[in-house]
């Protein structure tokens, strides 16, 4: 159950005591499968996953929600065929053509004789709420998948403030600096991975993959102007990750070190084996988290 993608909001601390009831905020919007004419549902899902009935797994301060639902499966060519065989009929039978109006009705119509025999893709998303910090960690790369699962929390409990990560130092800034000059902040270490762009409009790009950074090669791309958008880092030797420049961490992989504080895995049941993952991932993400905070000053919010 190991998050591989880290998008961050933060909200202030006068919200977490409407958090305390949680569960119950949740409880009035749960997933649910689509009806004949939907194209999709969003609600919350069981962190214990099918046949789980708890909205909400917590451990201390951290409480795993997850966003689940449904999407039709309907290509838009098998609806732009279907569109297409009614505009012909029309064409050889009435001989006329369709104005852009009817056209829309017309769509419209096909998806209403489509959708109820269209394929459904069960939908998944989890996250995380750090109820002492003031963290919403959200397992997506994706800001529209982000804000989707943030806009279901701040439906559910009817207010939830939480923002986007608003640096007042510049990742890019900080990250070229770190791959020109080699002087990282303690604990943190170059991987083997990087992009590179001219921050121009329509500027040249340089992707690397296992590349060692520290090399001069790596340097003269930077030398010649262009700026570190994504970092491949290691910390303090439990967690890889690859950092963008919009503070979304990507390919997030707890190492073997932490692995193995897991011990056999022998917990007695599911529940049990939920809650040494979580447990060990929140511990390993809270000291994480700190220390971006600390690097490139993402203060939490106040209330307004």
């Amino acid at each position: 159950m190991f998050f591989r993608n880290l998008s961050l909001f933060r909200f202030p601390a006068t919200v977490a005591p409407a958090l305390e009831s949680l569960e119950a905020h949740l409880d009035g919007a749960r997933a649910r499968p689509c009806g004949p004419l939907e194209l999709s549902t969003r609600g919350f899902a069981s962190p214990h996953g099918r046949g789980g009935e708890a909205l909400v797994h917590a451990v201390g301060p951290f409480a795993l929600v997850a966003v689940g639902g449904e999407d039709k499966l309907l290509p838009s060519a098998v609806v732009n065929e279907a569109l297409a065989a009614r505009l012909q009929k029309i064409s050889e039978e009435e001989g006329r053509r369709v104005g852009a109006r009817e056209r829309k009705r017309l769509k419209d119509e096909v998806l209403t004789d489509l959708l109820p025999r269209a394929f459904s893709r069960p939908y998944r998303l989890s996250a995380y709420i750090d109820k002492k910090n003031g963290w919403v960690v959200i397992d997506t790369a994706s800001r529209k998948a982000a804000e989707e699962c943030l806009s279901q929390i701040r439906e559910a409990v009817g207010s939830f403030p939480a923002a986007p990560m608003a640096p007042e130092e510049s990742p890019r800034g900080h990250m070229t600096d770190w791959v020109v000059h080699g002087k990282l902040p303690p604990g943190l270490v170059l991987g083997d991975e990087c992009e590179l762009r001219d921050p121009a409009e329509a500027g040249a790009v340089v992707r690397c993959r296992r590349q060692d950074l520290e090399t001069d090669e790596v340097r003269e791309h930077l030398k010649s102007g262009k700026q570190v958008f994504q970092l491949g880092l290691t910390f303090d030797d439990r967690i890889s990750f690859v950092l963008g420049e919009d503070l979304v961490l990507r390919k997030v992989r707890l190492l073997d070190q932490v692995l193995e504080e897991l011990g056999d895995g022998g917990q007695d049941s599911a529940s049990a084996e939920l809650d040494a993952h979580f447990a060990l991932m929140t511990l390993e993400f809270e000291r994480l988290l700190a220390k971006l905070e600390e690097w490139f000053g993402l203060p939490r919010p106040t209330a307004n």
